[in-house]
């Protein structure tokens, strides 16, 4: 029987502060890349509460995701992953000094617009760009568009 073909679900935080992105740089195979602050949605968790927690384990700051920017399939040019991205924008809520970050995070860096086109090429993805140049067009979507059943 041939596997089951199931995309990756993930979720990423498009956070804005005086003109800077927060994103992460954290090590690959590929080497340094930067990324937002993202990952995987867990068995039984809503997208939204994966937001707030992949952002916290990756950067020490509390995210309450307010909107939709938008939902992203990529399927990744090396190897058989396709990737069905939820992105979020919010606010921070505060910051956890001395909080032990994710595996593999170097920690997290404020970009501008113009660093982040910049630094493209050590992108994780062509989807940080892309989740940030909808932010700054504006697109927003209410979190009422999703529904979690638990």
């Amino acid at each position: 029987m041939a596997p089951v073909w199931k995309p990756n679900v993930t979720v990423a935080a498009v956070v804005e502060r005086d003109g800077r992105f927060l994103l992460v740089e954290e090590e690959t195979d590929d080497g340094l890349r930067f990324n937002q602050p993202a990952g995987h949605l867990d068995e039984g968790e809503s997208l939204v509460h994966a937001c707030a927690r992949e952002c916290l384990e990756e950067t020490a700051y509390r995210f309450r995701p307010t909107a939709l920017v938008g939902i992203y399939q990529w399927p990744r040019p090396a190897g058989d992953i396709t990737y069905l991205r939820f992105a979020f924008t919010g606010e921070i809520e505060g910051f956890e000094e001395g909080r032990a970050l994710d595996t593999g995070i170097i920690g997290a860096r404020w970009l501008t617009l113009e660093e982040v086109r910049a630094t493209a090429e050590r992108h994780r993805s062509p989807l940080i760009l892309r989740c940030i140049e909808d932010y700054v067009a504006g697109k927003r979507h209410p979190l009422d568009l999703i529904t979690h059943y638990s």
